[in-house]
C-alpha cells in the first residue's frame, strides 16, 4: 500500500471510529502533500461512510452511531471540498433528491459536491421530497435546459425505494422522459430494481452516480428531444 493510499484509508477508518478531530487532521495532510481531494473524498470519507451503511444494514450499529460518524465525514469534508478542482463551463443540469419519505441524505450530499466539481449545474431537492416535486424540478430544468437533464433519485430504505418507480411513472405521464434522464441509487437499491422501473442508470457510489451523469447527458439528443417537448405542449 502506498502513503496515499495509506493516508486514504486512515481517513475511512476514522470516520468509522467517529473521530472528527482524526478526520480533519488527515484532511489536512492530504492537502500538504498535495493529494486529489476528490479522491480522498471518494476514497476515503465515502468508503468510510459506506462502511457504516453497510455496519447499519446488518444490525451492527444503529442510528446515533451513523450520526457521529456523518459527523467525522463532515469535519474532513468541510477541508476537502474547497480544494477540489473548479468546474468550468456547466455541463448539464442534475436534479437530486432523496424521495418522500427517507430522511437518509448523506450519500445524496456527497454526490451533490462530486458532481459540482465535475462541472455539472447541480439542483438539490433536498431529503423526504414529494413525488410531484420532482416532476416539477424536471419541468423547470427542460425549460431552462431544453438539451436534458438527468434526474438522480436516492433511497436508503427498502419501504421507500419503490416510490422512485413512482417518479417515473410520474414522468412518464407528463411526457418528460425523452428529456429526463433518470438514475437512482442507496444501499437497498440495486441494477436489476433500476432496470425494473425503466431508471435509466443506477450508481453504487458517488463516483459511479458522476458517472452515469456524464454517460447519460453525453447522450442526449437535442432535436429528439425539442420534438418531444413540442409535441407534448412544452411540458406543461
Amino acid at each position: 500500500m502506498s502513503d496515499h493510499e495509506g493516508l486514504f484509508d486512515g481517513l475511512a477508518q476514522a470516520v468509522t471510529a467517529m473521530k472528527p478531530e482524526r478526520v480533519a487532521e488527515l484532511a489536512r495532510q492530504v492537502l500538504a502533500q498535495g493529494l486529489s481531494a476528490e479522491e480522498a473524498i471518494t476514497t476515503g470519507l465515502a468508503a468510510g461512510m459506506r462502511q457504516m451503511g453497510e455496519r447499519f444494514a446488518a444490525k451492527q450499529c444503529f442510528v446515533p452511531e451513523v450520526l457521529l460518524a456523518a459527523r467525522a465525514m463532515y469535519a474532513g469534508f468541510d477541508i476537502l471540498k474547497e480544494h477540489m478542482a473548479g468546474p468550468g463551463p456547466a455541463r448539464g443540469r442534475v436534479i437530486l433528491g432523496v424521495v418522500q419519505g427517507d430522511i437518509h441524505d448523506i450519500g445524496k450530499n456527497i454526490v451533490k459536491v462530486m458532481a459540482q466539481a465535475a462541472g455539472f449545474d447541480v439542483l438539490d431537492l433536498g431529503r423526504t421530497v414529494p413525488l410531484v416535486d420532482f416532476m416539477r424540478a424536471a419541468e423547470s430544468g427542460l425549460a431552462e435546459r431544453p438539451d436534458g437533464v438527468v434526474l438522480g433519485l436516492s433511497a436508503l430504505m427498502t419501504t421507500t425505494m419503490t416510490r422512485m418507480g413512482k417518479v417515473v411513472e410520474l414522468l412518464d405521464g407528463a411526457g418528460l422522459r425523452p428529456g429526463v434522464k433518470v438514475v437512482v441509487g442507496g444501499a437497498p437499491v440495486t441494477e436489476r430494481f433500476a432496470r425494473s422501473i425503466g431508471a435509466d442508470g443506477w450508481a453504487p457510489d458517488a463516483h459511479s452516480a458522476v458517472a452515469e451523469f456524464e454517460r447519460l447527458s453525453g447522450g442526449m439528443s437535442r432535436t429528439g428531444i425539442l420534438s418531444h417537448l413540442s409535441a407534448a405542449g412544452s411540458g406543461g
